[in-house]
């Protein structure tokens, strides 16, 4: 065989093992440790947090939330705190203050970003009709508490 022939066959082997997950063993034994997967479930977690307040929320700015206004989903979701700058925010900036603009994103996309000092960051990418995006990114603790904070991305 030559160097080349060699070398494709080797990576279509590796490409065969990845795809039916003969290769994904060491990995899967690796997350499934007991510190592996207590940092999965804070990742998973933050992650839903964020998704249920914004989408709770977008449905409240929406009238299409039956229990709560978005007062309510901000006082059930978020910091008093938060919740106090969100409100100045909005004064000074004439605009929603969790949205970051003056209407309603089409759709989102949320990720978690990485965690440190016993807080996750997990970042919103809104869409907006005329293809515009906006990230906004939030603070959650990693025990389990309120959003802490919510603020534009980073310049």
């Amino acid at each position: 065989m030559t160097t080349g022939i060699r070398r494709t066959a080797a990576v279509a082997v590796t490409a065969g093992l990845l795809l039916t997950g003969g290769l994904a063993a060491p990995a899967l034994a690796a997350a499934a440790s007991p510190a592996g997967s207590h940092q999965a479930a804070h990742r998973i977690g933050v992650v839903e947090k964020v998704t249920a307040f914004y989408d709770q929320y977008l449905d409240a700015i929406n009238g299409t939330n039956p229990n709560m206004d978005p007062t309510e989903v901000r006082n059930e979701f978020l910091t008093p705190e938060l919740d106090a700058r969100l409100d100045a925010w909005a004064e000074e900036n004439l605009a929603d203050p969790v949205f970051r603009a003056q209407n309603t994103p089409d759709s989102r996309d949320v990720r978690y970003e990485g965690s440190g000092a016993g807080h996750a960051t997990v970042i919103v990418t809104e869409h907006f009709g005329d293809g515009s995006t906006i990230d906004v990114w939030y603070e959650v603790p990693l025990d389990g508490g309120r959003i802490s904070d919510l603020k534009d991305a980073p310049r």
